[in-house]
């Protein structure tokens, strides 16, 4: 791989004495790559493997685990990156499913510990040589510890653990080809399993023998670590950060969508659906399926609703580009070394609402596209979490699209209308968080992260990470949208969707103070919420009458892509309590707000 300085050790490097990983060779033998978060896990598992791997979540949980393959000369292992873990006596479910994984035993454990933590990271270190696994340490960001006055001797640390140590910087790719070769040496342990007492002392002994602290000046980078975890100064810094982002966010994917995917989707997919549509004779059951209806006359890839339109248009053209944005973005402030910062910034104020400081990420991406909203929930640690997070993105975090709808309907009234909706949406988020916190079994755990120190992304480790997680999308998302958009036409020709708004009417006229055909276009919010808000507009609505229509389409059912992701993600049950909290909450905030309005104006 580019960049890495021992070139003829890592599989897959221009110029590497070992052979590539072919993907179809049978690999029996099990690596386990085990560590504490943040150490570099993540760049040995692709310096290793090269691009040649799969993700996938352990059987019977949502914590996600990454394998590939690394050929040897004469050997073919199956490298499996085990969740980030800090023990193996479980305080969340990543740590069950990292002891799980290591109880199922390996022919190698190859353990990565942070030079500059080294106490706190040989803690888990010596619980994998209790059990028995034959091991390799990699003492990884050497050149950080240097940077701190943090000295290690490797060859006391090895006689101390009794495995092979070697010292490495995987970002520049510094010691892979003595992991690779040492791997052979893998053996296990010396050690006893302990009580954590007797592990600790035993940890202290090691430090001391091995470890030579000198004093340094602060840098201009230690004082910016300091900053952005103050109380004070932390938030503005994580204010500046989150609006930064999200500009960023919503100016890479607005402009891969006008400059890039929508062009290409018109010139070159949208003449063979004219062609198509013009052989069916423009109507017909195989036409509805396909292509969907015509929008005066003409295929509308938005409105159509066809599997060949609406199906890929909404996911590759009109979710990809946020998909790519944010993780391009949460990829740089992972290995940047900020997200944990962040996390403990926005953490006293999350634990209020039952999640804790990660589920900004999730809340963030939410406001681009709810879709990749819902799917990094998977960052957050247990179910009861996951299902918070997951609901308040749905009710009250309107997407990049669907605020502009908001914007362009209720701005040319005055902008005291749109702030009417955003502080709704905003009580709402706090108040549902709250109401769930008290409501759901269980607790929200403690924020326990490990704090890195700032460091220069790799464009390559980036660009790989990037590639994965968009992959895992596509490979998920599409046949689920298709398939949503398939149950909306079945539904549709069914007359269940005309049914259920003749019978709302009533409902919207007395509670939310809408006429009847308002319950129409809200119910459409099921396909596209901003779709909808424009078919709110030749309603003649009064601005309050609107503003209690927007709010109540924004909080009611999540859009047909996002109703497809939740209920991969919660499963059938959970999703339907997603959805009725969702139908209430709607129906709440809309009818106190016409109360409100109706008191105002009598």
């Amino acid at each position: 791989m580019s960049g890495c300085r021992d070139s003829k050790g890592c599989p897959g490097c221009p110029g590497s004495s070992l052979p590539p990983v072919d993907p179809k060779d049978p690999c029996d033998d099990r690596i386990l790559l085990i560590g504490n978060p943040n150490v570099g896990k993540s760049v040995f598992f692709t310096r290793l493997t090269g691009v040649h791997a799969m993700s996938s979540n352990y059987p019977g949980t949502t914590v996600g685990f990454s394998e590939g393959r690394l050929r040897l000369p004469h050997r073919c292992f199956r490298l499996i990156d085990v969740p980030g873990a800090y023990t193996l006596d479980p305080t969340n479910e990543a740590e069950e499913v990292a002891r799980r994984i290591i109880d199922e035993g390996a022919e190698v454990a190859l353990i990565v510990v942070d030079a500059t933590a080294l106490e706190r990271n040989l803690f888990l270190a010596l619980q994998t040589l209790e059990r028995g696994v034959p091991s390799v340490i990699a003492l990884n960001m050497v050149d950080e510890a240097r940077h701190k006055g943090i000295f290690v001797d490797v060859a006391a640390l090895e006689r101390e653990l009794g495995v092979p140590v070697v010292p490495t910087v995987a970002v520049s790719g510094q010691g892979m080809r003595e992991i690779v070769n040492r791997l052979g040496e893998a053996r296990p342990g010396p050690f006893e399993p302990t009580d954590p007492d007797g592990r600790w002392r035993r940890i202290g002994k090691i430090v001391h023998a091995v470890q030579r602290v000198e004093h340094r000046h602060h840098t201009l980078r230690d004082r910016l670590e300091d900053l952005s975890v103050d109380r004070h100064w932390g938030g503005v810094i994580g204010a500046l950060v989150l609006a930064f982002s999200l500009w960023s966010i919503r100016w890479v994917g607005e402009g891969l969508i006008d400059t890039l995917l929508d062009p290409l989707y018109e010139t070159f997919w949208m003449p063979l659906l004219e062609r198509l549509s013009g052989s069916l004779g423009g109507e017909g059951l195989l036409h509805y399926f396909l292509i969907g209806n015509l929008i005066d006359g003409a295929i509308d890839p938005e409105q159509s609703f066809g599997l060949l339109s609406t199906g890929l248009y909404v996911p590759l053209v009109m979710v990809l580009p946020y998909i790519v944005a944010f993780y391009a973005m949460l990829s740089f402030l992972e290995d940047l070394g900020y997200l944990p910062r962040l996390a403990v910034v926005f953490d006293s104020l999350l634990h209020r609402l039952g999640l804790h400081g990660y589920a900004i990420v999730p809340t963030l991406l939410g406001v681009g596209c709810n879709v990749p909203g819902i799917l990094a929930t998977r960052v957050l640690e247990s179910p009861r979490e996951r299902f918070i997070a997951a609901t308040l993105i749905s009710v009250a975090v309107p997407c990049a699209s669907l605020q502009a709808m908001i914007v362009g309907s209720l701005g040319p009234w005055g902008i005291r209308y749109v702030a009417f909706v955003y502080l709704t949406l905003i009580l709402s988020w706090v108040l549902l968080g709250r109401i769930l916190h008290k409501a759901l079994p269980g607790y929200s755990p403690e924020l326990i992260v490990e704090i890195p120190p700032y460091r220069v992304p790799s464009l390559k480790g980036l660009g790989v990470k990037l590639w994965f997680r968009v992959k895992d999308f596509l490979v998920e998302a599409i046949p689920l949208v298709l398939g949503g958009v398939l149950l909306v036409d079945l539904l549709y020709m069914a007359g269940v969707i005309p049914a259920m708004a003749a019978f709302l009417s009533p409902l919207f006229r007395g509670l939310l103070g809408l006429p009847p055909e308002a319950a129409g276009p809200i119910l459409l919010g099921f396909l596209r919420k901003d779709v909808a808000v424009g078919l709110l507009l030749p309603l003649g609505l009064t601005p309050r009458q609107m503003v209690v229509a927007v709010v109540t389409l924004a909080m009611t059912f999540p859009c047909i892509a996002t109703f497809i992701v939740l209920w991969k993600e919660l499963g059938g049950k959970k999703t339907a309590a997603s959805i009725a909290i969702m139908i209430a909450t709607a129906l709440v905030a809309g009818g106190l707000l016409n109360l409100l309005f109706s008191l105002a104006e009598a």
